[in-house]
């Protein structure tokens, strides 16, 4: 009988008939994990859990630079790699599916504005003065900052799943000023 319960516990949110959630995949930059909710028929929340690429290797040879360990330090090299993203999102979503002469499923087009913070671990090599020794640091690098976007969904019929596509910017305001282009594709699963 417990699991009778449990079962129908677990599967209840599947049953109902308004499939506005969604857990899925977001590839591009930044790579996520996405929870989406809506909290009216055009408000949305989004939030992204994932790893975002890293920035020109300029970005952090500048960093050093302006920052180096001690006052003689000389630039060599470095090796970025990939951290944590987190971001929140709202975004506001206009029913678009006659504009297309969508039959099946309908599509929603949407724009918003969110949050972002994301780490880069940063490795560097360089020179104290004029020593031929080569010494390593290791730094975190982290963004902060407001990003806008803009996308389009599309919500199948018959199956629980949207697909969707969007493009954004990402303004860094933290560490130092940077803007970013964004884009990805994705697939929700609906409950």
């Amino acid at each position: 009988m417990k699991y009778r319960i449990l079962f129908i516990l677990v599967f209840l949110p599947f049953l109902g008939f308004s499939q506005e959630r969604g857990v899925g995949i977001r590839l591009g930059e930044p790579f996520s994990i996405t929870y989406k909710d809506f909290l009216e028929d055009y408000l949305s929340y989004e939030v992204m859990v994932g790893s975002g690429g890293v920035n020109g290797s300029n970005y952090y040879q500048r960093s050093f630079e302006n920052n180096p360990p001690n006052s003689n330090a000389f630039y060599l090299s470095h090796a970025a790699s990939r951290g944590v993203n987190l971001n929140f999102r709202m975004a506001l979503h206009e029913d678009i599916t006659d504009t297309f002469e969508i039959t099946e499923g309908y599509l929603l087009g949407y724009a918003g504005a969110g949050v972002q913070l994301r780490t880069t671990r940063v490795n560097y090599a360089y020179q104290p003065g004029l020593q031929t020794v080569v010494l390593t640091e290791e730094r975190t690098n982290l963004d902060i900052g407001p990003e806008a976007f803009a996308g389009a969904e599309y919500y199948f019929d018959e199956t629980p799943i949207s697909v969707f596509v969007e493009v954004g910017m990402f303004l860094e305001l933290i560490d130092r000023i940077n803007v970013k282009g964004q884009g990805g594709i994705g697939v929700r699963y609906l409950f």
